[in-house]
């Protein structure tokens, strides 16, 4: 049990990537309030939880009876990200900013809801339960029909997401240092590289789909 659990680990600490989702966090919750940024930090890693859960248990039987492929859901996966790195690229994100606080020079009250909820889309899925690490809670509970060791997986899967939820919090602490500039750096550097996430999600799914693999 213990090679189980030491093995779903390292696997979900590599497909979920505590460290890579961080500055994206940091990016994108950088407009808001302190605490907005812990309810999107609790939010996300709970809507996570609820999805690479819910998809080990019954993920297969649903996409079957869906008619949907792993690879298809890559390609929506690498599409849904490559809108998101356009908006940080293109700094629409900056424009939505700069209207909340011109409204507030002009005196009027911005409501709290304005604030984007980004812990659902792009947080939850596909940063953290993303086709990757969806794909592999299901390939190894394929591989695993004993419920201890399923349970071992599903304790692999927690402590990353644990992990995950505590540098969220600390990257919502360290965000309020940045400059405007930096951050604005930040925002582009990450952009490209989610840009390139997406792009390459979208390509193993084309490659699955056709057999190019």
């Amino acid at each position: 049990m213990l090679e189980v659990f030491l093995a779903a680990l390292v696997t979900f600490f590599v497909v979920i990537d505590p460290p890579g989702v961080t500055p994206m966090f940091a990016t994108l919750t950088q407009d808001m309030p302190q605490a907005m940024r812990r309810r999107m930090a609790y939010k996300s890693i709970l809507v996570a939880t609820g999805i690479l859960f819910g998809f080990a248990l019954g993920g297969e039987w649903l996409l079957t009876q869906l008619h949907v492929s792993l690879d298809a859901f890559r390609i929506a996966g690498g599409l849904l990200l490559f809108i998101i790195a356009l908006d940080m690229l293109f700094e629409t994100r900056t424009q939505r900013r700069q209207a909340r606080n011109a409204k507030v020079l002009e005196g009027q009250r911005t409501h709290p809801g304005e604030h984007e909820d980004i812990s659902v889309f792009p947080l939850a899925i596909p940063l953290i339960a993303g086709p990757g690490s969806i794909a592999s809670v299901m390939l190894l509970f394929a591989q695993h029909q004993d419920w201890t060791l399923r349970g071992a997986i599903l304790a692999g899967v927690a402590v990353n997401l644990i992990l995950t939820l505590i540098v969220f919090l600390i990257a919502a602490r360290v965000s309020q240092l940045m400059s405007a500039t930096l951050a604005a750096i930040v925002t582009k550097v990450f952009g490209i590289l989610l840009a390139a996430l997406a792009a390459q999600f979208t390509i193993d799914g084309i490659k699955g789909a056709f057999g190019l693999a």
